[in-house]
């Protein structure tokens, strides 16, 4: 028997796109029901976040709710918001994060791993979360984001790699228009957290708050300061 799940690409506002995962088997087989996609207003199944794909756990252990850390000053404006991005969704495990909740993880580090291999082990063991790697990729959001960069399955997931992976989705999200000025720092930091569930809007909230036990990792204050000094810099 085959299942489906839906999960969205790109930013919110984006068709969805439902994709099958068929019975488990092999050395990964594990028979675990798919989770229940939250409904939104109209009835529809509502994707709670690109990045989470388990109903009942978000994506790691909970950081402390005022993260203030200090990140890095100096690199380019693209790593220094991956860092910013990372210490939201990844925790200490950085390239080789594997979302807590996937009961049966990957055979080997992600790093380790080819585009291939990570889509075998996806399609093995249906009924898990598989975000994936220091931005927490979940499947539709890694095949499609690989496919538009015309990446074969035998590229191994390097950090190179989650890196150009991570500067689509920065795209998407208005990077260049932001740098420039044609779009506000604010908006372009509600893109961002549109498509990463731990940064925070203006609230204090997660977009996603409730949402797969999605919740913010870092005060608003310190994601717009942070932010800002990136695009200024």
């Amino acid at each position: 028997m085959r299942r489906g799940i839906c999960a969205v690409f790109g930013l919110i506002g984006l068709p969805f796109v439902c994709l099958a995962e068929p019975s488990p088997s092999g050395p990964f087989a594990a028979r675990q029901p798919l989770f229940e996609m939250p409904k939104g207003p109209t009835g529809q199944a509502r994707l709670a976040s690109l990045f989470v794909d388990d109903r009942e756990s978000g994506l790691f252990p909970a950081l402390p709710r005022k993260d203030n850390t200090v990140l890095r000053q100096t690199g380019s404006k693209a790593a220094r918001l991956h860092d910013l991005i990372a210490r939201a969704e990844a925790g200490t495990m950085g390239y080789d994060a594997v979302q807590h909740g996937a009961r049966i993880k990957p055979p080997k580090p992600p790093t380790d791993m080819s585009l291939q291999e990570i889509y075998d082990w996806i399609t093995a063991t249906p009924g898990q979360p598989h975000a994936i790697g220091r931005y927490q990729f979940i499947p539709a959001t890694l095949r499609h984001s690989a496919n538009r960069l015309d990446l074969p399955p035998e590229t191994r997931f390097s950090p190179a790699v989650q890196d150009k992976l991570a500067d689509l989705l920065l795209a998407d999200a208005g990077f260049s228009k932001a740098k420039r000025g044609e779009i506000p720092p604010e908006t372009f930091m509600l893109n961002l957290a549109k498509i990463w569930a731990g940064l925070p809007l203006p609230s204090g909230r997660s977009y996603y708050e409730g949402y797969a036990g999605n919740k913010a990792t870092m005060d608003y204050e310190v994601y717009a300061q942070t932010v800002r000094e990136i695009l200024e810099g």
